[in-house]
């Protein structure tokens, strides 16, 4: 198999990701970052309902009854073939029960026909919203340290360390990958953006250990003089089909998971899948074009073996 030369490409690979980089920056300038009631604090109020409802409109009347943003969606029960209108009221200050009685005269003079009932209220304090952030961001530190400990151990015949590094820095490039579909979306950063950013972590490192190993495997049986360059690149390309391959079936899986919850309108998998989706192929990019890419740098700069000395 003829090597592809992932090395010598490498520019054009760091530049497509400060690109993707700075969209997401533009996008969080421009649409703001939004917090879900998760991590803000707020309250949600749940309405099952009959025939048709419009969430915007919905959203619209919660707004101008309590004077406090507020957005209308819709989801639905498959198990109770029920159809559910949620108002998040995404806000530091909790509302109460006489405004939300105010909200369901409203709603209910807006859409006489669908037999509009308030079922269920929930308040979360901005104190439990702010701690709940902290930790979900608190988990994913940890998961990046963990990593970096084990392929530090893991991989030491070929830089322990360093090749944690820049496994590391491929997750990172993945991580603000899957937040920056969350700031183009406008989806407000929630619970799914924790699991979302974990499960693509999870995938991401898997595929760049098998890389790793291939690295590790071809360093013992090439030549000792092989530059860096010249091993990473091989590895890569060899490895590169099981990479590609696992990696568009978790695709597929998820866009189906995504078409489904599109279709049955289920707001929680919708805000879960969609980032997956890019986060996926973010992660297949950043494992074959910038962390092999990064090692053969970091190795060149230290001297290894098969590196010209300048």
């Amino acid at each position: 198999m003829k090597k592809i030369n992932f090395y010598k490409n490498r520019k054009l690979y760091f530049a497509i990701s400060i690109i993707i980089i700075l969209s997401g920056l533009a996008a969080a300038l421009i649409n703001g970052v939004r917090l879900d009631i998760q991590f803000q604090g707020g309250t949600i109020l749940q309405y099952t309902y009959t025939g048709t409802v419009d969430s915007e409109k919905a959203g619209s009347i919660a707004s101008q009854v309590l004077g406090k943003t507020a957005s209308g969606q819709l989801q639905t029960n498959l198990a109770k073939s029920e159809k559910t209108l949620v108002i998040n009221l995404a806000n530091r200050a909790s509302i109460t029960s006489q405004q939300q009685q105010q909200v369901t005269a409203e709603l209910q003079k807006a859409f006489p026909d669908s037999k509009l009932s308030l079922y269920q209220s929930l308040t979360v304090q901005p104190s439990i919203g702010a701690q709940f952030f902290q930790k979900g961001l608190l988990a994913i530190g940890l998961s990046f340290l963990l990593i970096l400990l084990y392929v530090a151990v893991r991989f030491r015949r070929i830089g322990g360390f360093s090749a944690g590094a820049m496994a590391i820095v491929a997750l990172l490039h993945d991580a603000f990958v899957v937040t920056s579909v969350f700031f183009i979306f406008r989806i407000p950063l929630n619970d799914s953006f924790i699991a979302a950013i974990l499960t693509i972590i999870g995938f991401s490192i898997n595929d760049t250990i098998v890389i790793y190993d291939r690295i590790r495997e071809n360093k013992g049986v090439m030549n000792k003089k092989t530059s860096p360059e010249d091993l990473v690149d091989i590895s890569i390309t060899q490895s590169m089909t099981r990479s590609i391959n696992t990696n568009i079936a978790v695709f597929l899986s998820i866009t189906i998971a995504y078409i489904f919850a599109q279709f049955y309108n289920i707001q929680s998998i919708k805000d879960f899948a969609l980032p997956m989706m890019f986060g996926t192929i973010s992660g297949c990019y950043s494992t074959i074009c910038i962390a092999g890419p990064l090692w053969t740098m970091w190795q060149k700069r230290r001297g290894a073996p098969g590196t010209a000395k300048a």
